[in-house]
Parts: C-alpha cells; sequence; structure tokens
C-alpha cells in the first residue's frame, strides 16, 4: 500500500499565508483605482465644478445654462413652426397643435428671456442650421404630407427637450433655472399630447431616432459661456396677439430673493 503524504504544521500554514497574501493584493487592487481617481482632475465632480459659476440665485452650472439657451432656440423655431401650421394644416388637430406651439413658446420666451437678464446671460436671436432646416421641409411640404410631417419633426424635437428638461429639473442648484425647469415641463408635455393627438405621429420612427442620439459624442461638446458683464439683449418674439393660453400653464414665477439678502 502507498503511503499518504504527510502534512505537517508548517506546510499549513504556508498555505494559508500564500491564501491571504492573495486576498490582500486583491483587495489592493480594488480600492487603489478608487482611492487613486477620487482626488484627481477630470471626474464628473471636479468637470461639475470647473464648469459652474456662483450666482445670487445659486451655482449655475453648464448643463444649467445650456438648457437656458435649448429653451430659447426652441421659441425661435417652434413658434414659427406653429404660425404655420394654423394656415397649412388640413385638420382642426393639427391646427391646435400649432396654437398649442404659440402659447406656450410666447410664455416660455417671456420667462427664459427674464431668467437670461438676471443671470447675465447672453441668448441666441436666432435658430440654429438644423432648426431652420426643419422650418423648410415644413414649408415644402403640403395637404396631408406637411400635416404629417409637422407631427413628426414636432413631435421628436419635444421628446429630445423633454430628456433634458427632466436632467436639468432633478440636478440644477439654482433656484430660476429650476422654476424654469418646471415651467418648460408643463409646455413641452402639453405640447407631446397636442401633437400626438393629431393622429400622425410615428411612434417607430420617434423610438428609433431617440435611441440613434442617446449614443454619447466621442468627444464632449465645450461648455456653453457663462455670464458676462454686458450681455446684448434677447429680441422677444412677436406672435400673433394671444392673450392668454387656451390650456393650464403654471403662472410666471415672480424673483427669488438672491441668497444673503
Amino acid at each position: 500500500m502507498r503511503s499518504q503524504p504527510r502534512i505537517n504544521g508548517r506546510g499549513i500554514f504556508s498555505g494559508t499565508g500564500l491564501i491571504i497574501t492573495g486576498l490582500a493584493a486583491t483587495l489592493l487592487a480594488m480600492v487603489f483605482p478608487v482611492w487613486s481617481y477620487a482626488d484627481r482632475s477630470g471626474t464628473g465632480l471636479d468637470v461639475l465644478n470647473a464648469q459652474t459659476v456662483s450666482t445670487g440665485y445659486g451655482p449655475l452650472s453648464a448643463l444649467d445654462r445650456d438648457f437656458i439657451t435649448k429653451v430659447r432656440l426652441a421659441g425661435l423655431w417652434e413658434l414659427p413652426a406653429g404660425e404655420q401650421a394654423q394656415q397649412k394644416g388640413t385638420t382642426p388637430a393639427v391646427r391646435t397643435a400649432g396654437q398649442h406651439l404659440i402659447e406656450g413658446h410666447t410664455f416660455l420666451d417671456e420667462r427664459v428671456r427674464d431668467v437670461a437678464a438676471k443671470l447675465s446671460l447672453a441668448l441666441p436671436n436666432e435658430p440654429t442650421e438644423q432648426q431652420q432646416e426643419w422650418l423648410d421641409t415644413l414649408s415644402a411640404a403640403q395637404s396631408v404630407e406637411y400635416d404629417r410631417q409637422f407631427a413628426n419633426i414636432l413631435r421628436l424635437a419635444h421628446g429630445k427637450v423633454f430628456s433634458v428638461v427632466a436632467q436639468v429639473r432633478a440636478s440644477t442648484r439654482n433656484s430660476l433655472v429650476r422654476k424654469l425647469a418646471d415651467d418648460a415641463n408643463t409646455t413641452v408635455l402639453d405640447h407631446i399630447t397636442v401633437l400626438e393627438a393629431t393622429g400622425y405621429v410615428d411612434y417607430d420612427a420617434v423610438a428609433r431616432d431617440m435611441v440613434a442620439d442617446s449614443i454619447p459624442p466621442l468627444t464632449p461638446s465645450p461648455a456653453p459661456p457663462g455670464p458676462t458683464d454686458d450681455p446684448v439683449p434677447a429680441v422677444p418674439m412677436s406672435p400673433p396677439p394671444s392673450p392668454s393660453p387656451t390650456y393650464t400653464l403654471p403662472p410666471a414665477a415672480t424673483s427669488p430673493r438672491p441668497q444673503g439678502s
């Protein structure tokens, strides 16, 4: 009979030591990246702080400033689109959606210009190239094709803005931006609802476009400009007379009291 191998005490402790050493090395490998990254520049918190400026209404982040710009830009093309829909829409639902766009963005434009003035931010006075292309597409469309293009282009645009509003409302530390996000949320949701009520929205196409746009860019976009000493005033839009919205909107916010006052 073959004898069983003998395991002495030294072998037991030697093996245990190797196991403990291995576990310790694994733990260090897991902890070291977290510890070493916490104080490095370029982390999410560092980027947030580097692009945030102080105001009397609370910190104003790059996301906040981008949101304010986007609210202004939305009105610069969606209000004219609403005016056009009232003239070219072939159904009452399309014309109603156009009226909601006019009323909603008249309200929001007054709000965003007030917020920008309080925060010393410059606002654009022209739509982006993409937004102008959308307006050109709508101008060229006729009859039912116009109705379809109007509903889908505007529904996709509002879906993109809706996600930005939610992100800003959840994270902003600025009281003016917080209230503007509340107003934008109410208005954008109303517009989404009336656009869908036209019966022309292609939900599959909207879903595909939203997923495609959710892929992050390879390089982040530069931070939007911060407050300036003498920003050029934004030019008020001039829609047809509309004494009050025909749907529920929150009243214009009173000015929050600056911090420390």
